[in-house]
This record gives C-alpha cells, structure tokens and sequence, in this order.
C-alpha cells in the first residue's frame, strides 16, 4: 500500500496540470467514499461529503467558503466521476496542444467558480427554486469551461466517438449545451445551470484570447505569487544579465508570428494527422502546449 501511494505521489509531482486534476479528483473520491463507509459502519451523523459541497443559500455560503473551490474536486458517484474525469482527460488534451498549462489551470478554477455563481443565482432569484436549497458537487462546470474553450477555438476538428463515428467538435459543443438548457427543470437542475456558467466562462475566456487578451492573466499572476511564498530557493551566487526589454509591438509581432504558425500546424495536424508532422513541427507544437 505504501508503494502504491508513492508512486501515486511521484506521478503527481511529475505529471502536467492535466493528471494532477484526474489524480485530485480521484483520491478525493476514494477518501470520501471511504469515509462514508466508516461513517455508516459506526451510525455516524457527520456527512463528510455534505461538508465540502457548495450550499445554494448565501449565508451558508459566506460560513462554508471553502466550498468554493472543495466542491469542483467532489465526486460521491462512480459514474459521475468517471464520466467527468474522461471529458477532462479528452477535451484537457486537446486543450494543452492549442493553449498553456497555465490557462488550463485557471480555466478549471475560474470556471468552476462561474458554475458555482450561477449556481447560488439562479436558486436565490428563479422562482422555479423558491423556498428550496441545494448543494452542487463535481468538476462538470469546470470541465465545460476546457470544453467550450476548445470547442470554439477548433470547431471542425473531429473526435470518433462509439457507435456515432466522426464528429466535429462544434456539434459536441452545442450537443451538451442543448441537453443542459433541457434540462433545467430537472431533478438535477442546480447542476445544469452551473454547467452553463462553465460554458459561458469558456466562450469569454475564448473571445479574450481571439482579441489578443487573455482573462486568466490576473489569476495566473496571483498564483504565481503564491507559489513563490511556499517555494523554497536554494542559495546561489548573484548573477546579472542585461537584456533588452520588448517593445508591446515586438511583443504583438512575435505573438501574431507565432499563432499564425499554431494555426498552420493545427490545420496539418486535422487533415493528415500528428505523423505528418515534421521533427520541428511536433517541436514547436509541444512547446506551445507548455508555455
């Protein structure tokens, strides 16, 4: 058991932003679950799982903040964890090759925190959700948000999908959307509707980035920030280096250079696939991804 928690760990440390997600999820699923089973063994009263969920009512909401962001990473149904983590995995692949890991990571959070908006809105103003109160669990409106990012930035670039064949990103797109907009009124409609704030992050998060202007900037810049507090540097001598500062119109050259490459890689890579590829090609494909 030891060995397979540390190689868990190693997997985690070495892994890109992509598997630390699956991997968060999935050890918050075993430990709830685990939890619930001692929990109904002994008569407990305490429901852990209820405990990280995002409560509809503000007032528990301001209490329990913490649910904020505990709630994207909460999954107590197999299925329900199962099929998130697969759109993740597809559509947060597909994502590193277009975008940075960085926006990934921004996306999932901000995302989620726009489902969990709308979330809390709609119960506290629709009448439909009068007099009734709810918890949202599940990282659905944050991987919507990778969804329909992606989706618009590579609308015809097709996916096989079992027993349908070839389809093109933009129909999986407006497909989901239809179904969560359906589906409102249903018994899980808190949930849908935070999948639409997902959604709608997504779309803004990409018509940022078609205008030059990237929103998860300010998330990233404090997240750096963070990092840097907990991160411990090791001593080394003080070395100094000149360079010359670029100009915002060097930066928007080389930017437009770059993503006009991108896009011609990316049109190479829908028509022939990722062999046709040349060594510098995949090269600079799989630097993009990591920028």
């Amino acid at each position: 058991m030891a060995g397979f928690f540390s190689e868990l760990k190693m997997h985690f440390k070495q892994g890109n932003a992509l598997k630390r997600f699956i991997i968060a999820n999935a050890v918050v699923f075993l430990v709830v679950a685990l939890f619930s089973v001692v929990n109904r063994l002994f008569l407990g009263v305490f429901d852990f799982a209820s405990f990280f969920s995002l409560p509809s009512k503000p007032i528990e909401l301001m209490y329990r903040p913490w649910t904020l962001i505990s709630y994207m990473f909460l999954h107590t149904e197999i299925f329900h964890i199962l099929f998130n983590m697969l759109w993740l995995y597809w559509f947060g692949t597909l994502f590193l090759q277009l975008f940075t890991e960085k926006q990934l990571v921004a996306l999932y959070f901000l995302g989620g925190v726009a489902g969990a908006l709308m979330f809390v809105l709609v119960y506290n103003t629709l009448p439909f959700f009068a007099n009734q109160a709810g918890f949202l669990q599940g990282a659905s409106a944050s991987i919507m948000a990778i969804v329909i990012a992606t989706a618009f930035r590579i609308p015809d670039f097709s996916i096989r999908l079992f027993l349908i064949g070839e389809v093109k990103l933009k129909y999986i797109a407006a497909a989901t959307i239809l179904l969560d907009l359906l589906s409102v009124t249903s018994s899980n409609s808190g949930g849908h509707f935070a999948h639409l704030g997902g959604a709608i992050f997504g779309y803004l998060f990409f018509l940022g980035y078609k205008r030059g202007h990237d929103i998860t900037n300010g998330f990233n810049k404090m997240m750096d920030v963070l990092v840097s507090l907990f991160k411990s540097r090791p001593k080394t001598r003080m070395k100094v280096k000149y360079h010359r500062p670029e100009s915002d119109q060097d930066y928007r050259n080389r930017r437009s250079t770059e993503n006009k490459q991108l896009d011609e890689i990316l049109d190479k890579l829908k028509k022939s696939g990722y062999d046709s590829l040349t060594t510098e090609e995949k090269k600079f494909l799989f630097n993009a991804s990591k920028k």
